[in-house]
């Protein structure tokens, strides 16, 4: 790779913009699109509107902020037109991937402070792995050999910003949720921004993949089974299955009462008690991956089952266990309806591809300021991310043809790279001068408005001029 290849990748950007550029309208808007995908690359700064603004745009502070928290462009536009690139780009043919595309349904949380924001909410925060005050996204992520792109979201609302009162309607009206947007769960979100994807028809999803917040609601699987999407989703230890067929176990009928249409209650066991009667023989040890610190490999077990759904028998399909190599093993339960044909070294794989979209949040967060956001509104906080996905994708694309000569090259040094590229605005006397002004007024601005809440809060005290 050649000096000339890093800048080369480089000018792309504007090719890459020119693709999405007219869904953002106007031209001022196209201009604080493009400024604020660079600035989430290269801002030396916090990755948020007033540094990008001001360091890597022209610093007009107010127009980015209503670009982003305000600007009439749809979020879900731009993720129509990003999934039109993704599957241009990115889609594997079936000699390069058995599996294809694979549809990572996860949630992921933003700290926050204060209560304004909108969703904002005391509720779990899976990257700290505990409660948090925080908003919580939910992703739709495809991963394919060549990358991931981010093809749809949604930002969660905690059912008491949902509430008919004057309170809930003064919180959502502050923080510009729209009135149309009632509670739903994660998994009703998560299977309607599936059913997104799938009616614009641009990426077929070949797989559904999901933690077990999702494989153990019997809801999202009979909407996943409606699209007709296969998946392979984890589900909870306590998970009732059946191995042999469940009608089969239905008492036959005695002439005296109600005929039984279920199984005998005892008749299924969980998925752990499957595990755990299986021989050795039925192991495997399966590569899925080939990390920086060596092969991802665990032991696998595939048994054809039953799932248990609403109480009553659902569909065939497998019941896939995963094994660590350790010596005290971490085992993971997954189920799928994928058709009875279906190998080991396919459902393997797509039962592991959740680790791509953990590295995505984490790049995204660690190099792309995903989590550094500074807008409290429904649509700043929808327009942020799409403006993340379109960084990331662009990196993910400039990553693929730099690593036809660097096959090692990670996300990361794939930002420096465009980092030493992609030039900062030099910064002469007028520039300096404006920023100084810039922040000068602003903390003038700030400190009058502490000075009057702080009266307003205590009106029974005089204060006296120093």
């Amino acid at each position: 790779m050649t000096k000339d290849d890093v800048r080369a990748a480089a000018r792309r950007l504007g090719e890459f913009h020119e693709q999405f550029a007219p869904t953002f309208g106007k031209a001022q808007a196209q201009d604080n699109a493009f400024t604020y995908i660079k600035g989430l690359m290269i801002c030396p700064e916090r990755k948020s509107i007033e540094p990008i603004a001001l360091n890597v745009g022209n610093g007009n502070v107010s127009a980015m902020q209503k670009f982003i928290n305000s600007g009439p462009w749809d979020h879900e536009e731009i993720q129509d037109d990003l999934q039109h690139v993704f599957a241009k780009e990115l889609v594997p043919t079936a000699a390069v991937s058995p599996i294809g595309v694979v549809g990572v349904v996860d949630e992921s949380g933003f700290s926050k402070q204060g209560d304004k924001s909108a969703g904002v909410a005391r509720q779990y925060n899976g990257r700290l792995g505990k409660k948090d005050n925080c908003q919580v996204g939910v992703f739709v992520t495809a991963v394919t050999p060549a990358g991931t792109a981010l093809l749809a979201h949604q930002l969660y609302l905690p059912e008491h910003w949902c509430e008919q009162t004057a309170e809930c309607k003064e919180r959502r009206n502050t923080a510009h949720v729209p009135p149309g947007i009632e509670f739903r769960t994660k998994p009703e979100i998560a299977a309607d921004l599936i059913r997104t994807v799938a009616v614009l028809d641009m990426v077929r999803l070949d797989w559904i993949s999901a933690d077990e917040l999702y494989g153990r609601n019997g809801q999202f699987l009979d909407e996943l089974e409606e699209l007709d999407h296969k998946y392979v989703v984890e589900v909870p230890v306590t998970t009732q299955v059946w191995t042999t067929d469940p009608t089969l176990s239905v008492p036959a009928y005695c002439g005296r009462g109600r005929a039984r249409t279920r199984p005998a209650p005892d008749s299924s066991a969980s998925v752990k008690e499957v595990a755990v009667s299986l021989p050795a023989a039925a192991w495997r040890t399966l590569m899925v991956a080939q990390g920086a610190k060596g092969p991802l490999a665990f032991e696998f077990a595939a048994v054809p089952i039953w799932q248990k759904r609403h109480d009553k028998p659902g569909p065939r399909g497998w019941l896939v266990i995963r094994r660590s190599l350790d010596p005290k093993p971490e085992i993971k339960y997954y189920i799928s309806n994928a058709p009875e044909s279906t190998p080991l070294e396919v459902l393997a794989p797509v039962a592991c591809t959740r680790f791509r979209v953990e590295e995505f949040f984490e790049d995204s967060k660690s190099y792309l300021g995903m989590a550094e956001y500074e807008t409290r509104s429904w649509t700043g906080w929808h327009h942020h991310m799409s403006l993340v996905a379109l960084a990331h994708l662009f990196i993910t694309l400039v990553r693929k043809d730099l690593r036809k000569e660097i096959p090692a090259l990670s996300l990361d040094r794939t930002v420096r790279l465009l980092i030493a590229a992609l030039k900062l605005p030099h910064l002469n006397e007028d520039h300096a001068v404006r920023l100084v002004e810039y922040h000068v007024r602003r903390n003038e601005i700030a400190r009058k408005s502490h000075e009057q809440t702080w009266i307003d809060r205590r009106p029974n005290v005089k204060l006296l001029p120093l």
